[in-house]
C-alpha cells in the first residue's frame, strides 16, 4: 500500500504550478500564444488528446487552430520534455481539431502521470465551469472570459470596477466508507446501477453543515444507520461537472449487528461485508468503483491490499 492515503488518490497528484499571478496579468493569453515555447493540452467532448506514447499530448501553438476558449493552465515544474518552467494553456474545441487518441479522465485518470491527472482534472474542471457559465448568476447578463480563463464578467462592463466577477466553483461533497462494530464495510447499489455494480455511500453537503455532519446526515437518510466517530481521510477532484470528494471512514453508534434499511430511491440495496467475502466476491459476483476514484481508494484502504474487479 502507498505511505499515505492520498498517495492512493490518482486525482489528487499534481506537478503543475498553477502560476496565478501571470496568468492574472492583462495579454497573459496572448504573450503565451504567441511564443514557440509555450505548449497546449486539448480538450474536446470532455476527452483530452493524447500522445502516442499515452500520455497527454502537450502541442505547440502552431499546431491548432487559436480555439474560442483557451485557458492559462500554469508552467510545468518538472525537468523533460517540456522543460520545467513552460507555459501551459488548455484549447477547447468543440470538434476534435485532430485525429488520434483521446483519454476520458473517468476511466484513465489512474494510469496517467501526476503531471498529467492533475493538468487534465484542472482543464476538465474549468471548461465544464465555463460551459454552463455563459450567463452571470447575479445579473443574467452574458458572461466573457478574462484572467487567463479564471473569472468570467458581465460582457460590456468595466470588468475590474463592476464587482461582477463570477469565479468558478467547486460543490463539496463526502464520500464515507461505513465499519460497523465487526469490521464489517458496507457497500450499497444505486437505483440507477445495474445488478452487481456497489460503492461506499455519498452526498453533496448542505449549506450550513460541516463534514462531518454530512456523514452522518447522508448515512442516515440512505440506509437509516446512525455513525459517530468520522475519521478523515484525503480528498480528491472530481471534475464531473465540478466537485470535491472529501473522504472519510465512518464507525457506527452501535456495536452489535446494525440492520440496514435502504431508502428505495437512491439506494437499492445495502449489506454489510467481511474482508474475506468481499475477497472472494469482487470481480466475481462485485463490481467495485474504478481505479481513478477515491471511493476503490476507501475500499482498499479498508481492505488493506489490492482487490479486484472494475466498472
Amino acid at each position: 500500500m502507498p505511505e499515505g492515503f492520498s498517495d492512493s488518490l490518482p486525482l489528487s497528484r499534481s506537478t503543475l504550478d498553477r502560476d496565478a499571478l501571470n496568468r492574472d496579468r492583462p495579454g497573459a493569453l496572448d504573450e503565451a500564444w504567441a511564443d514557440p515555447a509555450t505548449r497546449v493540452a486539448v480538450l474536446t467532448n470532455g476527452k483530452a488528446f493524447r500522445a502516442t506514447d499515452g500520455a497527454l499530448a502537450l502541442l505547440p501553438t502552431d499546431a491548432l487552430p487559436r480555439p474560442e476558449l483557451l485557458l492559462y493552465l500554469g508552467r510545468t515544474t518538472e525537468e523533460g520534455d517540456p522543460p520545467a518552467g513552460t507555459v501551459v494553456l488548455g484549447a477547447v474545441y468543440d470538434e476534435a481539431p485532430l485525429q488520434g487518441e483521446w483519454a476520458d479522465l473517468r476511466l484513465d485518470g489512474a494510469t496517467l502521470s501526476a503531471r498529467d491527472a492533475g493538468l487534465f482534472a484542472e482543464l476538465l474542471g474549468l471548461a465544464n465551469w465555463h460551459r454552463v457559465s455563459a450567463f452571470s448568476p447575479r445579473t443574467g447578463e452574458p458572461t466573457v472570459p478574462g484572467r487567463g480563463g479564471w473569472v468570467r464578467y458581465p460582457a460590456g462592463f468595466d470588468r475590474e470596477s463592476s464587482g461582477q466577477h463570477v469565479f468558478p466553483r467547486t460543490d463539496a461533497a463526502v464520500i464515507m466508507g461505513v465499519v460497523d462494530g465487526r469490521d464489517r464495510l458496507l457497500l450499497a447499489r444505486n437505483a440507477a446501477w445495474p445488478e452487481r455494480r456497489v460503492s461506499v455511500l455519498a452526498g453533496f453537503v448542505e449549506p450550513g453543515e460541516s463534514f462531518e455532519s454530512a456523514v452522518r446526515r447522508e448515512v442516515l437518510e440512505e440506509v437509516r444507520v446512525r455513525v459517530g466517530a468520522c475519521e478523515y481521510l484525503g480528498s480528491q477532484p472530481w471534475p464531473f461537472p465540478a466537485s470535491v470528494m472529501v473522504g472519510f471512514l465512518a464507525r457506527t453508534v452501535e456495536d452489535g449487528e446494525v440492520a440496514l434499511e435502504p431508502d428505495g430511491e437512491e439506494i437499492r440495496e445495502a449489506r454489510w461485508w467481511s474482508r474475506e467475502e468481499l475477497a472472494e466476491a469482487a470481480g466475481s459476483t462485485l463490481l467495485l468503483p474504478g481505479r481513478t476514484s477515491i471511493a476503490r481508494a476507501i475500499i482498499e484502504h479498508w481492505y488493506g491490499g489490492r482487490l479486484e474487479g472494475d466498472w
